[in-house]
């Protein structure tokens, strides 16, 4: 039976993932985990979750929870992230990061924390998303420079990222796919004379409101066609199965940092 702990756990993805852990065969929750002064430290995690009592009461000691797990599953920030990561290298215990916003130079942090431990970072759990990654690959490769690239992303007005991991890593694959380099072709703001869109560069439209789990949309735009490549979010749950799917996989493997395309094996 494999432990898992929630970072986070009071959250509205910290309850999921409780649920999803209770649903799921082979592992069972462990440990919970919430910041200190956070008014539901104390609290049974079930309850919380609104999944029945489990006798798991929601912690703020970090270094307890951790060590009385096999792996954390994490969807917090990249700060609180990479602090997380650093005390599963000091226990030896793997973890599972769903956060986004990420920088560059953190993600390499991560890499190099996570040569000590097997590690998963994925902007996005969902299996039907990093189906989209392998899909958007290939289209991209047939397609090559023919056909204008944008994506448009929709998610909650509570989210505090822009654009979203899921649609940076899109605009990734997509200019790994054509051999560019993405931090220099994405384009998030058009506005007033800027000037016709230069061939090269990848579009990233940002929406925000309501309740909006999440919105992705790839167009590929040539001349008198368009493929539009979509994933709409209906639940959080996609996301929670697929978190408890990658701490199921990542335990035992070899110390690095995957993603979810090694998880599903996609790669």
């Amino acid at each position: 039976m494999i432990k898992i702990a929630v970072c986070g756990a009071a959250g509205r993805m910290g309850q999921r993932i409780i649920t999803s852990i209770i649903e799921a065969e082979g592992v069972e929750l462990s440990g919970a985990l919430e910041r200190p002064g956070h008014p539901q430290t104390g609290q049974d995690a079930g309850v919380v979750a609104s999944c029945g009592s489990l006798g798991v009461n929601i912690s703020d000691d970090l270094n307890s929870v951790v060590a009385g797990c096999d792996v954390l599953i994490d969807f917090t920030s990249p700060k609180v992230s990479l602090k997380n990561l650093e005390v599963c290298v000091l226990k030896g215990k793997s973890i599972v990061i769903g956060s986004t916003g990420f920088t560059p130079d953190e993600r390499a942090f991560a890499a190099e924390l996570a040569k000590g431990i097997p590690a998963v970072l994925s902007p996005n759990m969902s299996v039907g998303v990093n189906v989209c990654f392998k899909v958007l690959r290939d289209v991209a490769k047939t397609l090559g420079d023919d056909f204008d690239v944008e994506i448009v992303e929709l998610h909650h007005n509570k989210k505090k990222d822009a654009p979203s991991g899921t649609a940076v890593r899109m605009g990734e694959v997509v200019a790994e796919a054509l051999g560019r380099d993405y931090d220099k072709v994405v384009n998030c703001h058009r506005e007033g004379i800027c000037g016709e869109r230069s061939k090269e560069e990848i579009g990233m439209q940002t929406v925000r409101g309501g309740d909006i789990i999440g919105e992705h949309t790839v167009y590929f735009i040539g001349q008198g066609e368009r493929i539009e490549i979509s994933h709409r979010a209906m639940t959080r749950d996609m996301f929670s199965r697929g978190s408890v799917r990658a701490a199921k996989w990542v335990v035992g493997q070899t110390p690095g940092l995957y993603n979810m395309q090694d998880v599903l094996g996609l790669k």
